[in-house]
């Protein structure tokens, strides 16, 4: 098997991205928007129809600008929403895009395929960093595993940020781990755009990547315990292409803000691409107050430091987590091939270690790019299962039942990747994560079909996400509920705004009638019976 492998990888890889690929578009009309998508699309279309870039600068342009690009072809631009600072203009104009024309399925459909080739990107350095420093059978099944993972799927079928930063986070890392061992002109090039890209993906790179860093090189000083005078040289050769890569890299990111040069907030100075220290402005003040989190039942403005580790825990398939946990007590071996493991290792822990110190905990999704770094760990496990099989039968029944069960856990959960959740969670995964783990209103439409099917000609429901769901998605009358009581007639709640925003509190005591999708919950309570 490993000599297939080996020989086969490249048509392998090619084929997992392509089912993968495949996966991720037949979501594309199941599900209405989220709660984000309407927003990135309002700010790139602005970027593409206007050359201006004043929505909202706290997300950087590149996946705002992909996903708007599919509608903004087909014919859809700005609808000239009036922008006086408030967000809700900017969800009203993302919607008014959405809603153009009357098709909606197809202009949001069109806007999640400009993410597509985000999770190509990601797939396609996965398998490079893994052929590069560990062989080409342990990145094929590096691919196989990330492109199965049901939180991957899910935000490569998004018009959202996350697999950009998935994409170009990993690719300017794996990058300069390649200008570090050889820094020729063309890999300081290469380290040079690939970084410029990343910080045009999202913001949160710029603690994620020096966080990855000094792991890579604490870890690097414990194990090779370079001297003084050896580092000061190696330094000294690096200088030249380090100062063009940053000069490449700086040209990339003023490129994405369309070479904007103006007064920046902090200061009366005037800079290129103003924008950008406006969103990092945006984002450190976004921090410094929280944000709404829920974690186990908990609510905390200042999130949870176990957040991303539970997350993980209960999020990432119980089959792959084994195979990471193999490889984390491989590195202690002596195997030269497994020692190498400290990398994949230092690049996930540093995105963890971030995470720990987050105040704004509203899903995995903020730390996506740790499983490119746990999928080569977890493939490195298997092929030495694999290569233990040949001596000990039994092992190729436990690689045999894992590698099986990762494949059925993930295609048993289309198309809802996005609320995937394993074993571990049981039947009410709501009393440990909500927002964008399970609940971004996603189910919308679906709920929508049901009360159509029912016959109802009103609802009791408060909706998480902006939307014109009675005159633009067919839905019958909107009620607003009481927080305490159900309304006679149909009533519906999704589980963020139940249990994160307590919306209403009622649910506590009544369990409901069915379960739309994975997050909308649906309840029908007789004319005097409740």
């Amino acid at each position: 098997m490993g000599r297939f492998l080996e020989k086969y990888s490249g048509i392998l890889v090619a084929a997992l991205i392509l089912i993968g690929s495949v996966r991720i578009v037949a979501t594309y009309y199941v599900f209405s928007h989220t709660f984000d998508e309407p927003a990135h699309i309002a700010c790139g279309m602005e970027w593409l129809d206007k050359g201006v870039y004043r929505w909202e600068p706290q997300h950087p342009p590149l996946a705002r600008v992909a996903a708007a690009l599919g509608p903004y072809l087909s014919g859809v631009h700005s609808q000239g929403t009036r922008n006086t600072g408030d967000p809700a203009e900017m969800q009203e104009e993302g919607l008014s895009i959405l809603y153009a024309g009357k098709h909606y399925d197809r202009t949001l459909a069109l806007a999640r395929l400009g993410i597509l080739p985000f999770f190509w990107i990601a797939s396609l350095v996965v398998y490079w960093w893994g052929r590069r420093y560990f062989g080409a059978s342990v990145a094929a099944v590096a691919v196989f595993l990330f492109t199965f993972l049901p939180p991957i799927l899910a935000h490569a079928g998004l018009a959202t940020t996350d697999m950009a930063l998935t994409a170009f986070l990993t690719l300017s890392f794996v990058a300069g781990l390649v200008w570090v061992e050889r820094p020729t002109v063309t890999h300081g090039i290469w380290f040079g755009l690939a970084t410029g890209f990343m910080v045009l993906s999202k913001f949160s790179c710029l603690v994620f990547f020096p966080a990855i860093a000094i792991f890579v090189a604490l870890g690097y000083l414990a194990l090779e315990r370079p001297g003084p005078g050896a580092l000061a040289n190696a330094a000294r050769r690096r200088i030249p292409t380090f100062v063009m890569a940053v000069a490449i890299g700086f040209l990339v990111i003023w490129a994405g803000y369309r070479f904007s040069f103006g007064k920046i907030p902090f200061a009366n100075i005037s800079l290129p691409f103003p924008e950008l220290y406006a969103g990092i402005q945006q984002v450190q003040e976004h921090a410094a107050r929280g944000h709404p989190c829920y974690l186990l039942g908990e609510i905390s403005d200042k999130g949870f430091w176990n957040f991303y580790l539970v997350g993980l825990a209960y999020k990432s398939p119980l089959a792959f987590l084994g195979l990471v946990g193999a490889g984390l007590f491989l590195i202690f071996g002596k195997d030269p091939l497994c020692r190498r493991l400290w990398i994949p290792l230092a690049f996930s822990g540093g995105i963890l270690a971030v995470g720990v110190f987050s105040t704004i905990n509203i899903g995995i999704r903020h730390v996506l790019p740790i499983y490119a770094g746990l999928s080569l760990m977890a493939a490195v496990a298997a092929m030495k299962l694999l290569a233990a099989g040949q001596t000990k039968k039994w092992v190729w029944g436990l690689l045999g039942v894992s590698m099986l069960w990762m494949m059925l856990a993930s295609v048993m959960s289309h198309p809802d990747y996005l609320p995937y959740f394993n074993e571990l969670a049981g039947s009410e995964p709501e009393n440990i994560l909500v927002d964008s783990d399970l609940d971004w209103g996603q189910d919308t439409k679906r709920l929508g079909i049901r009360l159509h099917q029912a016959g109802a000609t009103s609802v009791t429901y408060a909706y998480f996400v902006w939307a014109r769901l009675v005159t633009e998605q067919g839905f019958p009358e909107i009620r607003h509920p009481d927080r305490y009581r159900p309304s006679e007639g149909w009533n519906a709640i999704g589980v963020t705004l139940w249990k994160r925003h307590r919306t209403v509190v009622w649910p506590d005591q009544i369990k409901p009638m069915e379960r739309v999708g994975k997050s909308i919950l649906l309840w029908y309570f007789p004319p005097g019976v409740h």
